[in-house]
């Protein structure tokens, strides 16, 4: 389980899209998004830089 901090999601269309963002690089990704906490946890394959690039192009900040 990778654990991001992400800066600027604040309502639901946010969580879906971070949330596809990742499951279009690994379908079988599980995406947790606390809104409330600016978290983002993901359980995948992936790589933390994949990770990270695919919040950021959806236009988030990671921290």
């Amino acid at each position: 389980m990778q654990t991001f901090n992400v800066k600027g999601m604040t309502c639901a269309h946010c969580q879906r899209a971070v949330t596809q963002a990742i499951q279009s690089r690994d379908g079988a990704a599980k995406v947790d998004v606390d809104l409330d906490a600016g978290v983002v946890r993901v359980d995948s394959s992936l790589d933390e830089a994949t990770i990270s690039a695919a919040i950021k192009e959806e236009g988030y900040e990671v921290r």
